[in-house]
Order: structure tokens, then sequence, then C-alpha cells
């Protein structure tokens, strides 16, 4: 497999807060048998998380000194916090010639790119924004109310920057509808390489 093949099997999915992509991500990472790229970050761990889960939480010095040694594919400030995708376990997995699916936002989709021109993005849309506001509000975070709308104001710009620059765009109104469609863009493109 030549190094622009296995790139090929570099997957990004992305989508706003709330939108269902992890449960996406999870459910299509177990058809397929893919690695998940766990994201690493400073914020906060919740109870509900559990460290290499969710993310690699870190403190914000050792992030800093991952980015000092390039140790990320893309990374970024989000909401006061650090978010990266490190690069290691990503060419780890890509190297084994394993479909590699990573969960980032557009931000960090548009950077990856820029590096790994191969890879496939497909972004995950609510079927309606009044949905996306009911998800946000019900997600149970302990959020305060200006948070909730700096994600609903970001949701609005990512969702007009998915339309210019992203593969696919799936619609998550029905979830196992949704998951099938990720699958098969994902099987389309690995038939068109072979």
């Amino acid at each position: 497999m030549t190094e622009s093949e296995k790139q090929r099997n570099l997957i990004i999915i992305s989508g706003p807060s709330g939108v269902g992509k992890s449960t996406i991500c999870k459910q299509v990472v177990e058809k397929l048998n893919a690695f998940l790229s766990v994201s690493s970050t400073t914020r906060p761990q919740s109870e509900s998380e559990q460290q290499g889960r969710e993310y690699n939480f870190l403190p914000q010095q050792e992030f800093e000194a991952m980015i000092q040694n390039d140790a990320f594919l893309e990374y970024a400030e989000v909401f006061g916090n650090y978010y990266g995708t490190p690069k290691e376990p990503v060419d780890e997995a890509l190297a084994a010639g394993r479909i590699v699916i990573l969960e980032i936002d557009v931000q960090g989709a548009l950077r990856v790119k820029k590096v790994r021109l191969q890879a496939q993005t497909i972004f995950i849309l609510p079927p309606r924004t009044k949905d996306l506001q009911e998800r946000i509000n019900g997600r149970g975070r302990g959020e305060d109310e200006e948070t909730k709308k700096c994600r609903l104001e970001t949701a609005s710009r990512e969702i007009a920057a998915a339309w210019q620059h992203y593969d696919h765009m799936v619609i998550n109104d029905d979830l196992s509808q949704a998951i099938q469609e990720v699958v098969d863009i994902i099987d389309e493109k690995l038939k068109g390489q072979e």
C-alpha cells in the first residue's frame, strides 16, 4: 500500500456540538473495525468521562510541550481549552492498513486536509437548528447560558464552512440511517482505491 493509499484511509468526521457525531463515530468504528483517534485536551474531565476513552486529558504544560515537539496533526484553542489530534497513533494505525476516524472540529479538519490531502471529510448536520439547540440545552454539562449561546453561534459558522469545504454532508435525523450513510461513504471511498 502506497503512502497516498494509506492516507485515503483517513476519515474526518465533524459536526456541531450536540449533533450526535460521537455516537455515529463509535458505531462506524464498530461496523468497519476502524481505529478511532482519541483527541487530547486541557479541558477538565467530567464525571461521566474516562481518561483515554472520550479524550486524553492533559495538563496545559504537557499539551504545550507536545505542540513544541510537533506531536499533533492539528490543534486549536476552543472555548478557552486546547484540543489536538496526536500524530503517532494515527500514523501507526494507517501504517497497519486500518481505516482511521478523526472526530474533530471544522478548524482542525481544514488543518489536517492541508497536510493529508487524501483524507475524506464528512460533516454531520442536525435536521433543524431547533433540534441542535434542544440537544445542547439537554446535555447536562452544567454549562451556563453564555456558553450554550456560544456553542450555537459556533455551530452556525461550522455548518457554513462545512458546505464549502467538506466532501460529504450527512443529516442525522434518523441515527441508524445516518450511521449507515457514513459507512456507505467510507466503503465507496475504499472501493475507489482498489
